[in-house]
């Protein structure tokens, strides 16, 4: 299988850095059926926690988010890549992006132990549209 990359949306709630605030919203929006393509925590400040939601519907996490009171700031823009796991999978995006003066901001990433891997690619909001062009993909 080949190597997919896409622009995707993604939304962010900032919650307390305490046991089961992340479970409470991926419930919540599980027993919505809101689907996700990706998912993301990281603490942004002294108690805090930010959690990243990628849905497939960004229409559906709004709707289950207004119903469960949660404040979602967004839509904002990432780079999803997906493909064959293999050593130095990443490389390439990376050059092109640096070469063409363009800072990864942040990424994060995982295989599935099966021979496949994701990883989702950040960068500043002014180099996007220059970064989609590079990575071949429509903003």
């Amino acid at each position: 299988m080949s190597t997919e990359v896409k622009s995707v949306s993604y939304f962010y709630a900032t919650v307390s850095d305490k046991p089961g605030e992340g479970r409470k919203l991926l419930e919540f929006l599980s027993a919505n059926s809101v689907s996700l393509s990706g998912f993301t925590a990281f603490p942004v400040e002294d108690g805090k926690t930010q959690l990243d939601f990628f849905p497939d519907d960004p229409g559906q996490l709004l709707i289950a988010a207004q119903e469960a009171g949660m404040k979602l700031t967004g839509p904002k823009k990432a780079f999803m890549i997906q493909g064959d796991d293999q050593i130095g999978a990443l490389i390439e995006f990376h050059l092109r992006l640096a070469d063409a003066g363009i800072n990864v901001h942040a990424g994060n990433g995982v295989t599935d132990g099966a021979g496949r891997y994701g990883f989702v690619l950040w960068v500043d909001k002014k180099d996007y549209g220059k970064a989609a062009q590079i990575l071949g993909v429509e903003p």
